[in-house]
């Protein structure tokens, strides 16, 4: 009997030991959990990015591993491996997201510096075609007189006898056009003038309407008529003497006052 008693004991502990145990299914999940674990607490963008998931993966796998050594409780092996693998996943895609949000900022830092590079480089190119500009301005001037820098268009340029500017004219006025687009508070005045020859109320108005011809070259091309005066002298003002040819070409011109950089006009005459 006492054989007997030996031998069901011991077999009870043999399915009492079965029973403990873990099937293949819960096995390979509570494996799962753990490489799962491994990986993401052995990566440091993943430990920077989210510690708390990390945390949580490891608690929950903990809990999973302890459960494994009781009888009967193999479901909630099951179910703490699958929340262990869960956060691990979880804590995977918060990294990734983090790591592409620092990405996306890098690149909006770059394509920031790039967008100022070409502002400076196109800032640049404006300041230096500006002095370019105003140093042709400046050579084209013939005086920097007390009302200002004037420049003359010489009677040359215009038709015999006519307010129509000559193609040739074309160039000069186009610098022009360059030089008030880069220089928007700076203001003209353009001034006819011509010889003796002649009536002189005729001489005044071909004076001013060569002027005017200037000025609606200049308005036609975009520059803004409230940036322009126009006056004609006529035959007044003379800057060589009327009794030569050469002389008298030098009268009949028309010249261009250039304001300074605070759109302010010297004297009129």
């Amino acid at each position: 009997m006492s054989l007997l008693r030996c031998g069901v004991l011991a077999l009870m502990g043999l399915t009492l030991a079965g029973c403990a145990g873990l099937g293949d299914k819960q096995q390979a999940e509570l494996e799962a959990a753990r490489t799962s674990f491994q990986s993401v607490k052995e990566d440091p963008q993943v430990l920077r990015s989210a510690p708390k998931d990390v945390i949580r993966a490891g608690e929950s796998l903990g809990r999973a591993e302890r459960l494994a050594d009781y009888w009967g409780s193999a479901d909630d092996v099951a179910h703490y491996a699958y929340l262990s693998q869960r956060y691990s996943e979880i804590a995977r895609e918060h990294a990734k997201l983090a790591l592409d949000q620092e990405r996306a900022a890098r690149l909006e830092l770059d394509r920031q510096r790039l967008q100022l590079a070409l502002r400076e480089a196109k800032l640049l190119s404006v300041q230096e075609q500006n002095a370019w500009l105003e140093e042709q301005i400046i050579n084209l001037a013939t005086a920097q007189t007390d009302r200002g820098l004037v420049m003359t268009l010489g009677d040359v340029l215009f038709d015999a006898g006519e307010a129509r500017l000559k193609t040739s004219a074309n160039r000069t006025v186009l610098k022009l056009v360059q030089f008030l687009q880069l220089n928007p508070r700076r203001t003209l005045r353009i001034e006819g003038y011509s010889d003796s020859s002649g009536k002189r109320e005729e001489n005044l108005e071909l004076s001013r309407a060569r002027a005017q011809t200037v000025a609606d070259a200049l308005i036609d091309l975009g520059v803004d008529a409230k940036r322009i005066e126009v006056q004609g002298f006529g035959e007044s003002f003379p800057v060589a003497e009327n009794a030569s040819a050469k002389g008298r070409a030098q009268n009949r011109r028309v010249e261009i006052l250039f304001s300074d950089e605070k759109g302010r006009l010297g004297a009129t005459r």
